[in-house]
C-alpha cells in the first residue's frame, strides 16, 4: 500500500486493516491500529510502520484509546511465504523463547546475523524486538482477559523475569501491569482454567467451522458440537487443552488449560491457526463476489474460513488415512489409531487421548491400520520419515520445498501435498482440481468441470477460500442402504498375484 493509500484507511477508521500496519504520530509520541477513533493526525506528523515492534523500536508507545496490541494478526504472514512471515509464524509460536534466535535462525536455514539484516529491512525490527512485541502483545490479552496474577503472567508470556515484565508493559503501553489490568471486566475463570476472548475479523462464519470439525472429530481426543470444538494437544512441557466457542454476541472465546504456563502463547497462536482467525475475510468475499458463480454463495456464508492445522505431522497422517476414502471411514480409521497408539492424559469424559506420535504410529502401525498393504506402508514410512527426521514440516516451511518433499514420498501424490499445504502453511491460493467434493460443489453453483482448474486461477490469490466454498456447495452423498445394494453374484474367485499392481481411484474423496 502507498502512504496515501494508508491514511485514506486511517482518515476513515477502517477496522479491515486492524493488525496489518500500524500509524505513529510523531507529535504525540505513540502508535495506533488505522481504526483508532481519535483524531486524524497531519500527514506530516505520521509514519506507518509494518509492525508494532517497529514502532517500539523507533520510540513510539502504544496508543491507550485504541490498544493496537489487541488487533487480530496480520494476514499478511499467510499471503507470504518469504522469509519474513515464515519467521513471524514461528516468533508467534514462541520460537525464540524456546530456542532463541540462533534456534529462530537455524529452523529457516539463514545465520542470525543475516535473519536479523533481512527482518529489520522488512519488518523495521529484529528478531528479538518482533518477539519482545509479542510478548507484550500476550501480556496485554491475558491481564486484560484473566484472573492470573502479575508473576504467573510474566512467566506465561515469555519474560524472563518479573521486572522485565514490568518495565516492558510500562514502556510499551505507558501503564504499569496494574493500570492495564484496570480496565479488565468480568469475573475471572475458575483455578487453573484460561478464559480468554481472541480478536477477530468479522465476518466469522464460525457455525461452518464447527460443523467441519464435528465430521471429522476422534472421539477421545477432540469433542465437537454446532457451537464448540474441543481437543487435547502435545506442547513443548506437556499436553494441554483448548476449548473454543462463541459468545451470543459472536466474540470468540478459548477456555484452555496447559502443563506450564509458558506454553500459552504458543496455544493461542496455534488456535489462531486452527480457526484461521487472522484472515481478512473483505478483502477475500469482495473478491470472489465478482464471480456471478460465487457472489450468491459469498451473500449466504460471509466470512467462510480454511481450518487449519493442531499439529503439522498429525495433518499429514490424517491426509493420508483420508485418501480416496469418505469422512466416515477416515474418522473411523483414525479413531482406531489414536485408541490403539495414543496416550492417555488425565481430563474430562471424551477428550482423554493424544493424537498417536509419529514414533508410535512407526512402529505400531501397522499392526492397527486396515486396508490395502501398499497404502499402509506408505503412511507408516512417512511416519517413520517425520519421527526420525528425515522428512520436516513445519508451520514455516517454504511451500514449494515443502510440497516438492512430500511428493517424494510413497504414496503422497499432489492432492495430498497441497491439502497439507493448505492446513499447515495457511496458504490462501490452493486448489485441489481432483477432488470430488470440489468438482461436485463446482458443479452445483454452475462451473464447468471441464474448464475449472483455468476457471480457479482467476480467483487467485484466494483459491483456498474458493475451495472451502466449493466443499460446502457439493451436494451430501446418498447414504446406500442394504436394500440399494445391487445383489452380489456368485463368480469364480480370481486369481491374483501378490505382485499385482492395485490401481487406485483417479480423484480423491472429501478431506479428512
Amino acid at each position: 500500500m502507498t502512504f496515501e493509500e494508508r491514511y485514506a484507511a486511517i482518515q476513515s477508521r477502517d477496522g479491515r486493516f486492524d493488525g496489518q500496519f500500524v500509524t505513529a504520530v510523531r507529535s504525540t509520541g505513540i502508535y495506533c491500529r488505522p481504526s483508532c477513533p481519535a483524531r486524524t493526525p497531519k500527514p506530516a506528523n505520521v509514519t506507518f510502520y509494518p509492525t508494532s515492534a517497529a514502532a517500539h523500536e523507533a520510540g513510539y508507545r502504544a496508543c491507550k484509546r485504541c490498544l493496537p496490541e489487541a488487533a487480530p494478526g496480520s494476514p499478511e504472514w499467510d499471503i507470504r511465504g518469504d522469509l519474513a512471515a515464515r519467521a513471524m509464524r514461528l516468533i508467534a509460536d514462541g520460537v525464540i523463547e524456546r530456542e532463541g534466535v540462533p534456534g529462530l535462525a537455524r529452523r529457516l536455514g539463514y545465520s542470525p546475523r543475516h535473519l536479523t539484516r533481512i527482518l529489520t529491512a522488512q519488518l523495521g525490527a529484529g528478531p528479538l524486538a518482533l518477539s519482545r512485541a509479542q510478548r507484550a502483545h500476550t501480556a496485554r490479552m491475558l491481564l486484560v482477559g484473566t484472573a492470573m496474577s502479575a508473576s504467573d503472567i510474566a512467566f506465561a508470556s515469555g519474560f524472563a523475569s518479573v521486572r522485565q515484565f514490568n518495565d516492558t508493559i510500562r514502556e510499551v503501553f505507558g501503564l504499569t501491569p496494574l493500570e492495564l489490568r484496570a480496565r479488565r471486566g468480568g469475573a475471572g475463570s475458575p483455578a487453573g482454567v484460561i478464559d480468554l476472548a481472541l480478536p477477530v475479523r468479522e465476518p466469522f462464519d464460525a457455525a461452518g467451522l464447527f460443523a467441519w470439525m464435528s465430521a471429522r472429530a476422534l472421539p477421545s481426543v477432540e469433542s465437537a458440537s454446532e457451537t464448540s470444538f474441543a481437543r487435547t494437544v502435545r506442547l513443548a512441557s506437556g499436553p494441554g487443552r483448548f476449548e473454543v466457542t462463541t459468545d451470543p454476541g459472536g466474540a470468540v472465546r478459548l477456555r484452555a488449560t496447559v502443563t506450564a504456563l509458558s506454553d500459552l502463547a504458543a496455544l493461542v497462536a496455534r488456535v489462531r491457526r486452527i480457526f484461521d482467525l487472522d484472515a481478512d475475510p473483505l478483502a477475500i468475499d469482495a473478491a470472489l463476489s465478482r464471480h456471478p458463480e460465487l457472489a450468491p454463495r459469498v451473500r449466504r456464508i460471509p466470512g467462510i474460513r480454511v481450518p487449519g492445522a493442531a499439529d503439522p505431522h498429525e495433518m499429514l497422517i490424517r491426509a493420508m488415512v483420508g485418501q480416496q476414502i469418505s469422512v466416515a471411514a477416515a474418522r473411523t480409521a483414525l479413531s482406531a489409531l489414536a485408541d490403539a497408539l495414543g496416550e492417555e492424559v488425565p481430563g474430562p469424559e471424551g477428550m482423554t487421548r493424544l493424537f498417536p506420535t509419529m514414533a508410535a504410529i512407526a512402529e505400531h502401525g501397522a499392526e492397527v491400520l486396515r486396508g490395502p498393504r501398499a497404502r499402509i506402508r506408505a503412511i507408516v514410512g512417512a511416519a517413520e520419515a517425520l519421527a526420525e527426521g528425515r522428512l520436516t514440516l513445519t508451520i514455516a516451511d517454504d511451500g514449494v520445498q515443502q510440497r516438492r518433499a512430500l511428493l517424494a514420498l510413497p504414496g503422497v501424490g499432489p492432492w495430498t501435498a497441497d491439502y497439507v499445504r493448505m492446513r499447515v502453511l495457511g496458504d490462501p491460493d490452493v486448489f485441489l482440481p481432483t477432488d470430488v467434493a470440489v468438482r461436485a460443489g463446482a458443479t452445483a453453483l454452475g462451473i464447468g468441470p471441464a474448464h475449472l482448474e483455468g476457471w480457479a486461477g482467476t480467483v487467485a490469490p484466494w483459491r483456498s477460500y474458493l475451495s472451502a466454498h466449493l466443499w460446502r456447495a457439493a451436494p451430501p452423498r446418498p447414504t446406500r442402504t442394504p436394500a440399494s445394494r445391487p445383489a452380489r453374484r456368485r463368480a469364480t474367485p480370481a486369481i491374483t498375484t501378490p505382485s499385482a499392481p492395485v490401481r487406485s481411484a483417479p480423484a480423491e474423496e472429501i478431506p479428512a
